[in-house]
């Protein structure tokens, strides 16, 4: 008991170690695995905070507030480079879906909560925990926080704070597991095959299946290898996003696609050792590869920033035959996508190439800066960036006796869209290395979650005991009938695909575990290009709703 006490008295007195306690045992508890699911880091360290919050610990309200500004304002600078841009492309359809997801799960919240009689905040609470989305919890905490919102009479801020925690953690589980057991349920409910749906895609998108990189040399000695052009025997033997060269009279030279084969002439292929098709022998004896041929020259992250890259696929491009160049991963929101020649880029994509040095200066001019090159955060626009968001959440005019305004979190998110379309637009400006954006974006939730459940730790019994079942009842009708409702909305009204809807229900969602139970159930990494329509959209939508329902 004696020992207890001490221990006790030792993480009151020392706040930072207790901080950061509970985020490293949240991140080991999230990464425990049951029967293929684990709870990820937030629901780790928001298990691990209630526990530590019973005894009383706390963190202070201005380490809780730096850690909600890093994270809003990162979430905003994650969404802004593709928010416009995916608007007036094909992004109506993603829109309107998370607009309709969003839509559902607040009125249901609001009627749920209005029939339950929760206490003001529960239902800002049932929301972000069915919904497993943070924003829409940061956002209607700050709203209680700055004033923003006018409190009932009796209430008081500390009482309205933690009660929207307190919801939020009994319903957080309960939305986990559901979004999962949906994602589950669903393609069997409609009788949709996703492997098979998954399959017929990446056929129709001639999608190479991921193997390793590979070099392999020949010597043209066989005169049936002279007769078709390069185009044709890439059509034939191998794929159009690796790369050939061609030594002929001792030179190097880049064939071109009507180009022809001589006696004599050695090729040289690189690329996914997956897509060079039987029959490539027929060149003529297979020879070792020249050392002039250095797959691990170079290998680096760029990123899609130039105008006349935006929009075209990576056939268009044309990258593996002008840049020589292999591109090897692309990345949309953090999403790993397929790679396929058909693949169309969007701004702020991030491509994974290897191959010579010399032509990252090329694919640069196409594409745009090289991320590898770039270590330092552009600071100053960083810092004024979130100073701004800050400075504009503060803005309210009154309608009616009801101050109306963006909020704190509602100007942080604005603040980082535009410093993320600024950076997609100007690459020097507002320079945030993906990196950099990730320890700042994931720290800053942490730092929230664990104020939130140190928060709702005092008041979470009390809290299931009042209305725990009803509470739970509530938060599985708020996370299965918007995903459900939404696939309808989504095949019958929007028209699109079943296997990129449910990945675009998961963004919709805000939910990466369930995108990535999506995938495995697919066999693919298609669904991961509904997901990304949605995810951006979803992230800025419930972040509003997490304020707008506090007027409720």
């Amino acid at each position: 008991m004696q020992s207890a006490s001490v221990l006790s008295d030792f993480l009151l007195k020392n706040p930072v170690f207790t901080l950061f306690i509970a985020i490293g045992c949240g991140y080991l508890l999230g990464r425990v695995r049951i029967a293929s699911i684990s709870l990820g880091p937030v629901a780790g360290a928001l298990v691990v905070s209630l526990l530590l919050g019973q005894f009383g610990f706390k963190i202070s309200e201005g380490a809780q507030s730096v850690g909600f500004a890093l994270f809003i304002f990162a979430v905003g600078y994650q969404a802004g480079p593709r928010f416009f841009e995916v608007i007036r492309t094909q992004g109506v359809q993603y829109l309107l879906l998370a607009l309709f997801v969003a839509g559902v799960g607040a009125v249901i919240a609001i009627v749920a909560g209005t029939l339950l009689d929760l206490p003001f905040g529960g239902m800002a609470g049932l929301l972000a925990g069915a919904l497993t989305t943070t924003p829409t919890l940061a956002a209607a905490q700050e709203a209680v926080r700055s004033g923003l919102v006018a409190l009932p009479e009796g209430a008081t801020a500390d009482t309205v704070l933690a009660t929207i925690a307190s919801s939020y953690a009994i319903t957080y589980i309960v939305g986990l597991l559901g979004i999962i057991a949906t994602v589950r349920l669903l393609p069997r409910v409609v009788g949709v095959d996703l492997a098979a749906e998954a399959a017929m895609m990446e056929e129709s998108q001639k999608q190479p299946a991921g193997g390793q990189l590979q070099a392999r040399a020949y010597r043209v000695s066989r005169p049936e290898a002279c007769v078709p052009t390069i185009r044709e025997m890439r059509a034939r033997l191998w794929d159009s996003l690796s790369v050939a060269r061609l030594l002929r009279n001792g030179e190097w030279v880049v064939p071109a696609d009507d180009d022809r084969l001589r006696i004599g002439d050695e090729i040289h292929v690189y690329g996914d050792s997956n897509v060079f098709r039987s029959g490539i022998d027929a060149f003529g004896e297979e020879i070792a590869v020249s050392p002039e041929i250095d797959l691990t020259a170079s290998y680096a992250h760029v990123v899609v920033a130039r105008r006349g890259a935006v929009g075209k696929t990576l056939l268009d491009l044309g990258l593996a035959r002008s840049c020589g160049l292999v591109v090897t991963e692309v990345q949309r929101e953090g999403v790993s996508l397929p790679l396929s020649g058909h693949l169309r880029l969007q701004r702020s994509d991030v491509l994974s190439v290897v191959g010579p040095k010399s032509g990252l200066k090329a694919m640069e001019e196409i594409l745009g800066p090289v991320e590898a090159g770039v270590a330092e955060t552009d600071m100053t626009t960083f810092s004024f960036g979130i100073a701004l968001g800050a400075l504009v959440g503060l803005f309210a005019v009154k309608v009616g006796g009801i101050p109306i305004g963006l909020g704190m979190a509602g100007g942080l998110l604005g603040s980082g869209i535009f410093v993320g379309w600024l950076n997609a637009t100007r690459p020097t400006l507002g320079r945030f290395p993906e990196a950099a954006r990730w320890i700042l974006m994931e720290f800053g939730l942490m730092v929230f979650i664990v104020g939130v459940g140190l928060q709702a730790g005092g008041q979470i019994v009390e809290t299931f005991v009042d209305a725990g079942a009803t509470l739970i009842l509530a938060a599985v009708l708020v996370v299965s009938l918007p995903m459900l409702l939404g696939y309808a909305f989504g095949r019958k009204v929007l028209h699109l695909h079943p296997v990129l809807l449910l990945g675009a229900l998961t963004g919709a969602m805000t939910s990466a575990a369930a995108m990535s139970l999506v995938n495995q159930e697919a066999k693919s990494t298609i669904p991961a290009l509904g997901y990304t329509g949605t995810y951006a959209f979803a992230n800025v939508i419930l972040t509003v709703a997490g304020t707008l329902i506090m007027f409720v």
